[in-house]
């Protein structure tokens, strides 16, 4: 192992041990307790290398990836490497019990993979529980050796990832929910860079994520939600930004002195520091789509600084309003695909799975002799199509298809809900007919190079509110995006089949739907789910079991010899 490296990003240091030769890049996480105070309360989490967030993993496209995963932590782990395609590599993909059993205490695990045809941002992040909350960093990747960004250079990089704090251990806020099968407990404050900022009684007011500019530069800023259950909109005071890439994908520039990002989705925006001397908020706060549903109003907040400012006090920016749809949707659905990326591809158009899939909440059984605290005495719960997804316990999905076991899953999720309704009304919110799920592990399968048409529709069951939808092995195209009922007749004139923005993870409007398409071109198990982990237990996922192709490229290859066992 090569000697430690030291990255320095605003005033944090990361020490991050690292060989980056002949396109290797290789570290260890060592994941165990830490003591951290953020508002002025001492609480044990779970960290990589004692710091939140942990360290970032800098790589260039066509690199292999190793990673040494050292479980020191009392829970059962997994990483997950946030929207890179592991083809050839599914088991390090990372989902526990879909692609892996988890790392048990005291255990340990490699991930091997290699980054291909991706370049831009994504991000790697314990997929256990809620351990999320505080095990997570940035993949950042880089052009490879003679090529170069499609837009100006940027005369420096950095990295903004947007989380939550629970002034409690998270696993423990999580646990107490799901026993009386009601909803958690609100983040106490949200972060920039592990930190509240000084809008927050943090005790620590020096405590608080800096930027230091050069006036008249421009700087590229990898922008994260890593939060578990929460939408920001972010701004910095009095700049605008350009957005040139989205979930490691390029996208044509879009102006725009707003952003809106959900759970697991990333962006790419071009900052100039053209403003006069001083000092400038970055801050976000929550979109919250979800009508009477309470949230956590208070605003994270990082500085942006030029030199010989002489204030005291950061101009702070005006974010939208919580419940701003207009401007979220405004967002989401006018950015385009760059087709002169070197790694665009035609948008498929002969369509051979059409799928129109439900997605919301409900209602499953409290279990006999129990006191639940859901709605009608019930536990709170979600789903696709009515299929409130279980993992299995035993034995990851990917395994059971590698070793042909039966048992562990079914293949029969549905391609449509079993009731046809007024999906988006309100008044049918808490029809006790519709509400109840039951709890399946159903999963969908393809054919190898099949091209998928997913219509996601949101429903109002319980609540209305946008949903991220992230799904793993692939990229989709975003064909197109409303409110109300779906209408295949009026709506698929509104297909963007020309440059449709490619994304891992999309928010669905609050009371309406969105259109994406995939090529099934990766074998293996593939989840699919709603990135708010106040749903991921309740439900709200499935998987796709895409078949071999027939080719040793296109097969899916055995574990790994230190693949954890159940």
């Amino acid at each position: 192992m090569a000697p430690s490296r030291v990255f320095v990003v605003g005033f944090v240091l990361v020490f991050l041990s690292v060989t980056a030769s002949a396109g290797i890049v290789e570290t260890s996480f060592h994941v165990k307790n830490l003591t951290a105070n953020r508002l002025c309360e001492d609480h044990v989490i779970t960290a990589v290398n004692g710091s939140i967030p942990g360290p970032t993993l800098r790589v260039k496209e066509g690199d292999t990836v190793i990673v040494h995963v050292f479980n020191k932590s009392p829970y059962n782990l997994t990483i997950h490497w946030h929207g890179v395609f592991q083809r050839q590599s599914q088991w390090a993909d990372g989902p526990e019990f879909i692609t892996q059993c988890p790392i048990r205490p005291g255990g340990n695990y490699t991930y091997r993979f290699h980054m291909i045809e991706q370049v831009g941002t994504l991000w790697w992040h314990a997929h256990s529980k809620w351990l999320r909350a505080t095990v997570y960093g940035a993949l950042v990747i880089r052009p490879r050796d003679g090529q170069k960004y499609p837009f100006v250079k940027p005369y420096r990089e950095d990295t903004i990832m947007l989380g939550e704090w629970w002034n409690a251990n998270p696993i423990d806020v999580e646990d107490a929910a799901l026993a009386v099968g009601a909803a958690p407990a609100n983040a106490d404050a949200y972060t920039i860079n592990g930190w509240p900022g000084d809008l927050f009684n943090s005790c620590r007011p020096s405590k608080i994520y800096k930027l230091d500019v050069v006036p008249g530069k421009t700087y590229l800023l990898r922008i994260i939600n890593a939060a578990l259950n929460n939408q920001f909109f972010f701004k910095i005071a009095n700049h605008n930004l350009t957005v040139v890439g989205e979930d490691a994908a390029y996208t044509n520039p879009f102006p725009t002195d707003v952003i809106v990002i959900g759970p697991g989705q990333t962006t790419d925006v071009l900052l100039t520091a053209n403003q006069s001397p001083g000092l400038y908020y970055m801050a976000a706060h929550p979109y919250a789509s979800a009508a009477g549903v309470p949230f956590n109003a208070n605003i994270t907040t990082a500085i942006l600084a030029y030199p010989n400012a002489t204030q005291t006090t950061p101009i702070l920016p005006v974010l939208p309003a919580f419940n701003d749809t207009p401007t979220a949707f405004a967002f989401s659905s006018n950015i385009t695909a760059l087709v002169t990326s070197p790694f665009w591809s035609p948008v498929p158009q002969k369509v051979d799975e059409n799928m129109f899939v439900t997605i919301g909440l409900g209602l499953s059984v409290c279990g006999t002799n129990l006191t639940c605290q859901g709605i009608f005495g019930q536990r709170m719960s979600a789903s696709m199509n009515n299929h409130s997804f279980a993992p299995p316990t035993s034995m990851s999905l990917l395994e059971a298809l590698f070793r042909n076991v039966s048992g562990v899953y079914t293949t029969d999720f549905p391609d449509q809900p079993p009731f046809v309704f007024d999906y988006v009304n309100v008044n049918n919110s808490f029809n006790q007919t519709l509400l109840m799920t039951p709890k399946l592990t159903s999963v969908k399968k393809l054919k190898f190079n099949a091209t998928v048409q997913l219509v996601f529709q949101n429903t109002a069951l319980v609540g209305i509110e946008n949903h991220p939808m992230h799904l793993h092995g692939f990229n989709f195209y975003v064909l197109a995006q409303g409110f109300g009922n779906y209408n295949p007749v009026n709506d698929s004139k509104k297909f963007n089949l020309v440059n449709p923005q490619e994304r891992n993870t999309l928010g669905v409007p609050v009371g309406g739907w969105a259109v994406i398409r995939f090529r099934a071109n990766n074998p293996g198990v593939w989840f699919i789910h709603c990135h708010l982990d106040v749903h991921l237990p309740w439900g709200l996922a499935t998987a796709f079991v895409v078949e071999n192709g027939g080719t040793p490229e296109s097969t899916l290859p055995p574990p790994p010899a230190d693949f954890p066992m159940c």
